[in-house]
């Protein structure tokens, strides 16, 4: 059963930097990376550099989800894969700057990825685990770590590093900032079992049986599918603003991040007059009008899109979370999450850039991008997952499977 603390500023304060610093190191290795290979020669691998994280959210998070779950606890398996990160990060950094070769660079990276990839879910997980009301608290707490992204973004900017490894060097050393707030936070020991674990219970796989209950099915299959279209709003949106005249992209891309702190610092009140399954199909909702803004065209309506991608984005992807802490026995939270992780990371995120990808080039005509076609096409997509979304998600409170519990629906 899950520890429960009374609110205190003080352990809020912790988690807080936790998800801070966690948003931080993320951004000071995926912001600049493309702008660091180019500046190395390396522009070459960049697209396998990105996927690297696609591959491994396949592999790890389920394997460490299952670890803290019933061996050694979420918090310590985050302490040694932020050091591991931390290592990995100088590792890949150092190779970039030596000009060894790509291969090894990219090997590197791929480590990274690795090691990084469960760390998500497990700050996620810790989080959950000590808020005495997940529905109220966890919202202005995960908007930290979007803070934090900006944060990292800006530190990289202010070092002069935007195309340097010293912003890989520096990463490292906030990975290590998110190893020390470990050993500040109270721990939940994982449940304890006498069981002989099967080599799939030890591999996470038995997290697969979450499918069952007909609600996390289609919790985690629209997750899956909704980051799809998704994977081309970052890529493909700076390219739309340059060709309509703007200047200072990245800037203009903020109105996102912007949008979806306050959604995010609004998502309690929503959890607590809203059911689920509406604040899911709005956050669907907004997805929708984001590409459709996007494909009328005009700078107005492509920057309404932007805007709207922050409380896309929230009310899914950082409701979900809070959906399975309240639906998920506490002895299956860590593999719930890394699950949500491996499904939208890795299965809609590896779907999403290849697509995307796939659907650009289908746009492209002598006189230019047809930006009108690539948005609207994606629109299309996002319609199709919110009609599956509300076709069959039903907030059920009928316990359906051993991991579920029906405190929320």
């Amino acid at each position: 059963m899950r520890v429960r603390k009374t609110n205190q500023r003080g352990e809020h304060a912790e988690l807080a930097a936790l998800f801070f610093l966690h948003g931080m190191a993320m951004a000071m290795w995926f912001v600049p990376l493309t702008t660091v290979l180019e500046a190395h020669g390396l522009g070459s691998i960049r697209p396998f550099a990105f996927a690297t994280s696609a591959v491994a959210a396949f592999v790890s998070p389920l394997l460490f989800g299952a670890m803290a779950d019933r061996h050694v606890g979420p918090i310590r398996v985050l302490r040694w894969l932020a050091l591991a990160t931390a290592i990995a990060m100088t590792l890949a950094s150092t190779a970039i700057k030596l000009d060894w070769s790509s291969g090894i660079v990219l090997a590197l990276i791929q480590v990274h990825a690795l090691v990084a990839a469960p760390t998500w879910s497990l700050t996620t997980t810790v989080v959950l685990a000590r808020l005495a009301d997940s529905q109220r608290e966890f919202g202005p707490l995960r908007a930290m770590a979007t803070l934090g992204w900006m944060a990292g973004c800006w530190l990289v900017s202010a070092l002069n590093a935007d195309a340097s490894p010293l912003a890989g060097y520096a990463g490292a050393v906030v990975w290590l900032s998110v190893c020390a707030v470990t050993f500040v936070l109270k721990g939940v020991a994982p449940p304890m079992s006498s069981e002989h674990l099967t080599i799939r219970q030890r591999l996470g796989l038995d997290a697969l049986g979450l499918f069952k209950h007909p609600d996390h099915r289609a919790v985690f299959i629209t997750a899956a599918l909704a980051a799809i279209p998704l994977a081309a709003f970052y890529p493909f949106t700076p390219p739309n603003l340059r060709d309509l005249g703007l200047k200072h992209t990245s800037a203009w891309m903020s109105l996102g991040q912007i949008t979806e702190i306050v959604a995010m610092f609004s998502l309690g009140s929503l959890l607590a007059n809203w059911r689920l399954k509406w604040i899911f199909a709005a956050g669907l909702g907004a997805a929708l009008l984001r590409y459709v803004f996007c494909a009328v065209g005009g700078i107005p309506w492509v920057l309404a899109g932007v805007t709207l991608h922050g409380f896309a984005f929230t009310l899914f992807f950082v409701t979900a979370p809070v959906y399975l802490d309240g639906r998920v026995a506490p002895a299956w939270r860590a593999r719930a999450q890394a699950l949500m992780f491996l499904m939208n990371s890795g299965v809609g995120n590896l779907l999403g850039y290849l697509g995307a990808g796939w659907w650009f080039e289908r746009c492209q005509q002598p006189e230019g991008t047809q930006w009108q076609m690539f948005w609207g096409g994606l629109a299309g997509a996002v319609a199709i997952v919110l009609i599956y979304f509300l076709a069959t998600y039903r907030g059920q409170h009928a316990m359906r499977h051993p991991a579920d519990s029906a405190n929320i629906n």
